[in-house]
Formats: C-alpha cells, sequence, structure tokens
C-alpha cells in the first residue's frame, strides 16, 4: 500500500486505523532479542498478507503496542484473531523454548485492548456533521438538543 491517506475501493473510500495493544501469557517476559525482531518480521508479514499497513509498533518484553492500517472489510476482531493466531503459531515453530514455557500452545493472553484512531476527535466530527448545508436558509434536524431548544421547551411547558 502506497502514502496515500485514503484506501480506495471500487466504491468506497475509508480511513480505518486501529491501535492494539496485547500481553504474553502470564505475563513473562519473552519478548527479547531474536525473537523480538522475528516477531516484528512476522506481524509486519501477517499485515501484508491481508492487506493492512503496520504504521506504528513498539514490542516490549511482555506486550505489544501496534497500530494498524486496515480495509473495511476486517473488523478488529478478525485483524487480532489473524495477528495473535499466526504470530503465536509461527514462534512457537521457529523458537523451541517457547514450547517449554507455554506448554498449551498459548503465546498470549487471551484479551487484548483495541481502540480505533481518526484524524479528527469526536468534538470535531460532531461540528462537521452540524455545519452541512444544501442551502442558505434551508431547515436543520438535529440528534441532539441544542441548549436553546432546551430552553425553549422549558418556557412552552410553564
Amino acid at each position: 500500500m502506497g502514502k496515500e491517506r485514503y484506501r480506495r475501493g471500487a466504491h468506497t473510500t475509508t480511513d480505518f486505523k486501529y491501535h492494539f495493544v496485547w500481553k504474553t501469557k502470564y505475563s513473562y517476559r519473552v519478548l527479547t532479542g531474536e525473537l523480538a525482531l522475528r516477531l516484528r518480521d512476522i506481524i509486519r508479514d501477517i499485515c501484508a498478507e491481508n492487506k493492512m499497513e503496520v504504521v506504528k509498533r513498539n514490542i516490549r518484553q511482555n506486550h505489544i503496542h501496534v497500530l494498524i492500517s486496515a480495509p473495511s472489510y476486517l473488523s478488529p476482531a478478525k485483524i487480532m484473531q489473524y495477528l495473535k493466531g499466526k504470530s503465536s503459531y509461527r514462534l512457537q515453530r521457529e523458537f523451541a523454548k517457547l514450547r517449554t514455557k507455554y506448554w498449551g500452545r498459548h503465546l498470549w493472553s487471551r484479551g487484548y485492548f483495541g481502540a480505533s484512531v481518526g484524524a479528527v476527535n469526536e468534538s470535531q466530527m460532531k461540528q462537521y456533521i452540524e455545519d452541512q448545508s444544501d442551502a442558505a436558509g434551508s431547515f436543520k434536524i438535529w440528534d441532539e438538543l441544542e441548549s436553546e431548544d432546551t430552553e425553549l421547551e422549558s418556557d412552552l411547558s410553564e
């Protein structure tokens, strides 16, 4: 994928980025040295296989932070299934010492943290939606009542 900001499909234009964090099982500090370097490559390969792009990553001794740009058809849960499942399998296949520490073939803890990341925050998006207009003097319908409307309704109910 190039350095364009948006992904373009036949009928879509998207920019989905996710921040994920996950830990090693039992918080063992095994992500060091050659293993950590190989994990970096494996994460990059898994992303390339699934049309994702690693924007930024940080591999710590017992957990990983990764920022990923993903296509619209991949849910965050599916992304994590790919990353955790395939990386665990590949690392344990290549590093026999992991099989002795993780006898159940589970390298990662069960959960993960995930958050969507955008170029704008929620208040900016609300303002953008509010500012949309077809023509001058057109009517507005809002999902949330504005403070002026709330005051007007209270005056009418008295």
